[in-house]
Order: C-alpha cells, then structure tokens, then sequence
C-alpha cells in the first residue's frame, strides 16, 4: 500500500490542523493505522492509531484529549485533528500501516510509510 500524508503548515499556537493519510495500491481496510512525527535531531514517536474500521483508537499521552484520529474505509484515507496547536507538537508527520493491532505505538511494527508532512506552530 502506498501512503501519502498531507494538510501541514504552518500556525499559531491554540490553531487547529486536520491532517489526511492517502492511501492507494491495497484494501486500505486490510490495515491498521498509525500516526507518527519526527523532529530534527530527535527519534521518530507516536502520536495515535485506529484498527481496520475506526472501532479502536490508541492516543500517546502527548495526543490525549486534544488529537482524534479517524477513518473513512470508502474513501481510502486517514485523518488526524489536531486542536490546541503547542509549539512542541511542531514535527513532520508520517503516517504508517501495518496488518495487526500488536504494539501500535512501536515504529518498526509498522510495514508501510508515506512522505510526511510539516507542522510548525509557533509561539
């Protein structure tokens, strides 16, 4: 499956994004799906994931209660809505897939990854 993450940019701290994971190639339903985000000089972490159908959804401390991911199966894509922008969210952001809901948070669980996309939130 190829992934293609997109929606980033640039905002103010206290802004909202709402990022999209394209998915092409596969079933898209076949996989879980995960978020991740990357600063320069710092290891690649996890943001949130969702199981095949958007039935179960896993949040990082960082993500809970401002973060939602989410799924639509019918149009190949993923989502993350990120509200109360923080300038420590600022990170490229990939999105990842992989068959099974085993260690969801863990990066070389995953199979799949697509380009990221850039968040800068400024103060």
């Amino acid at each position: 499956v190829q992934l293609q993450a997109s929606g980033g940019g640039l905002v103010q701290a206290g802004d909202s994004l709402r990022l999209s994971c394209a998915a092409s190639g596969r079933t898209f339903s076949r996989y879980v799906m995960g978020w991740f985000r990357q600063d320069p000089g710092k290891e690649r972490e996890a943001v949130a994931a969702i199981d095949w159908i958007g039935a179960r959804t896993y949040y990082t401390d960082s993500a809970k209660g401002r973060f939602t991911i989410s799924r639509d199966n019918a149009k190949n894509t993923m989502y993350l809505q990120m509200n109360s922008l923080k300038p420590e969210d600022t990170a490229v952001y990939s999105c990842a897939a992989k068959v099974n809901d085993y260690d969801v948070f863990r990066v070389t669980a995953y199979d799949y990854w697509g380009h990221g996309t850039q968040v800068t939130v400024s103060s």
